[in-house]
């Protein structure tokens, strides 16, 4: 695949950094005082060490697979694939994973590795000669790599902290410690350090168009993106330490101002758009293209082939196939009822959730309802085939329908209801997911509760697969609620009661080719599904069975008749977040060896 410049550059620093990542935990960086001066007294050696830190973003252990989905299973949308194990992916995703974890250690470390790097950039260019006697074109050239280290480094303790809570904080290069040893820092002290260095980011980094910067390089956008979504976070909910309980930080009203503020630069800076297709801008990932209308405002880099910088989204996760030309895994499953949360007209409903495998034949095969996978990720949309894991698949951390859906919640919180602007902001999201059929778009509320409650349920379907939803649940206090009313939903699918009183038992369809250069949808309407007189085909998904007999030439599938009760609950290997407490699991343990590591560290929240 063809990569922009950005990551071609990147390609070939990376073999050629001084800048060598931790090995363990808050390690000192082998660089003697000579080679740190030395790296930063020209404006390209500068830029490879920037390198460093944007290559931390890379690979199997933070966003090519662990980072993104793994440690983000599981919501109310998607679960991981196979039986509960605490010590593997499946035990993160049914709450029940232990401090032994093999998931846990290597993003941890990884993460603060990249910290590391960053710091020792923001310490070191306002230092460099080049700040004292370099052109003004090199001063802003540096100035912008200050600015874009300062951007990751709040990315990554913005990571940290939605999944372990209080971490130890530190601003400066490991070697200007006094102790290595450093305690837990309260989230919130590090919440407001890495908003002020957002704030001090917006005025070093262009925007998209000023930097001729691509998705792959954080632009303005992707700081007032992040710092916006980082001002959310510090407004709600988070596991505390003491008390152990779910609080919502302090002062909400100022941060949801920095949320309403920045997202309203975004929207008012015509740099970023809703891309026309929802389908279109994740296909745009796979190709590594830009998507047509910048919709992807900041997008992680996926390169290299390898398990460092490269990633496993579409392989991993996506579409199963079992197919030797792209073969994947298929290990992210949809939970079967968030189908149902779309309506037929919702064209997301299909790129969201892969309700079919493709087989050895390259032909699709309808799957029961308790093995559809995630679908926005699919290696047939690449040009790679054969046996290969790593992509090149770029992760999308920021969207611009986000920073739409982040700036109508602010909006609301705010002004104790929505503005016009809010309803037209989810309007614009929602006739998105509807064109075509934008009669059916519905009625967005304009009461606080009403209109909040209309944001949780736009959310899920609009980020369905990206890694979104846990945490926003668990800032929005609702982690445990949403659990419990999708086991009372899958108690009703199982019983064929409520709102899925006419969801089939059983499908009966015809294996078709699969054909990858066709949409989601189309890929859907083309399998041959059997219907009753007067049903249409559109509407099998919706319509009670009305025969019990297999029509010759077809294949059965069960559809509500795979939900049994190990699904929902009793199973402590099988079923939905088994393992869940309130108070309590909202947050992962860290890993042993971390805490073996630092005597100053604790483990918390009942691990």
């Amino acid at each position: 695949m063809k990569k922009n410049k950005f990551l071609a550059i990147l390609f070939s620093i990376i073999g050629l950094l001084s800048l060598n990542s931790c090995e363990e935990y808050l390690d000192v960086e082998s660089l003697s005082n000579t080679a740190e001066t030395q790296q930063f007294d020209s404006v390209s050696d500068t830029f490879s060490a920037l390198v460093g830190v944007y290559n931390s973003t890379m690979g199997d252990n933070t966003y090519g697979q662990r980072m993104n989905l793994i440690l983000s299973q599981s919501g109310d949308d998607l679960r991981t694939s196979g039986d509960y194990n605490a010590n593997d992916r499946r035990g993160i995703s049914c709450f029940g994973a232990i401090p032994t974890n093999t998931e846990l250690l290597r993003p941890f470390l990884d993460t603060y590795a990249g910290i590391e790097r960053a710091n020792l950039v923001i310490k070191n260019i306002p230092l460099s000669p080049v700040m004292q006697t370099g052109s003004a074109t090199d001063k802003a050239l540096m100035n912008r790599y200050l600015g874009e280290a300062l951007t990751l480094r709040a990315q990554f303790y913005s990571d940290l902290i939605k999944n372990w809570g209080d971490v130890p904080f530190q601003d400066v290069p490991s070697a200007d410690l006094p102790d290595l040893y450093l305690p837990k820092t309260d989230r919130d002290i590090i919440y407001d350090k890495i908003l002020d260095d957002l704030l001090k980011a917006e005025s070093l980094v262009p925007w998209k168009s000023e930097g001729g910067t691509t998705a792959q390089r954080i632009s303005k956008g992707a700081v007032k993106g992040l710092r916006a979504r980082i001002a959310l976070a510090r407004a709600g909910y988070s596991l505390r330490r003491n008390p152990q309980q779910m609080l919502r930080g302090s002062n909400p009203q100022k941060y949801y101002q920095i949320a309403y503020d920045e997202c309203k630069d975004i929207i008012n800076s015509g740099q970023h758009q809703l891309n026309p297709s929802y389908e279109g801008l994740f296909r745009s990932l796979h190709t590594n293209s830009q998507d047509a209308t910048n919709e992807v405002i900041y997008a992680i880099g996926a390169f290299g082939g390898n398990s460092r910088t490269d990633s496993k989204i579409g392989y991993y996760n996506g579409l199963r196939h079992d197919d030797t030309d792209w073969r994947s895994s298929g290990g992210i499953n949809a939970i079967p009822v968030y189908f149902y949360e779309f309506t037929k007209y919702d064209l997301r409903r299909d790129v969201n959730i892969a309700i079919f495998r493709v087989n050895t034949t390259k032909q699709a095969e309808l799957q029961t309802s308790i093995n559809w996978n995630d679908g926005k990720f699919r290696k047939s949309w690449t040009s790679i085939t054969g046996t290969s894991q790593n992509l090149g698949i770029d992760w999308p951390l920021l969207r611009y329908s986000d920073v739409l859906l982040m700036f109508a919640e602010a909006d609301n919180e705010l002004n104790n209801g929505p503005s016009t602007q809010a309803i037209n902001a989810v309007m614009s999201v929602r006739q998105r997911a509807y064109a075509g059929n934008l009669g059916q778009v519905g009625t967005i509320p304009t009461d606080k509760v009403g209109f909040f409650n209309y944001i949780v349920k736009e959310r899920q379907l609009e980020f369905g697969g990206e890694g979104l939803r846990k945490y926003d649940l668990i800032r929005w206090n609702l982690l445990e609620t949403k659990i419990n009313e999708t086991k009372a939903k899958l108690t009703q699918f199982m019983n064929g009661t409520g709102a899925y009183a006419n969801v089939p038992e059983y499908i009966f369809y015809k294996r078709v080719t699969y054909t990858p250069t066709k949409t989601a949808q189309q890929n859907v309407s083309d399998i041959d599904f059997y219907t009753a007189a007067g049903v249409a085909k559109a509407d099998v998904f919706y319509s009670a069975n009305q025969s019990v007999a297999t029509p010759s030439g077809y294949t059965k599938v069960n559809w509500r008749l795979a939900m049994t009760q190990p699904y929902i609950s009793g199973d402590p290997v099988k079923s939905y977040a088994h393992y869940f407490q309130p108070n309590r699991k909202e947050l992962l343990p860290l890993a042993l060896d971390v805490v073996n590591s630092n005597y100053n560290l604790t483990q918390d929240y009942g691990y």
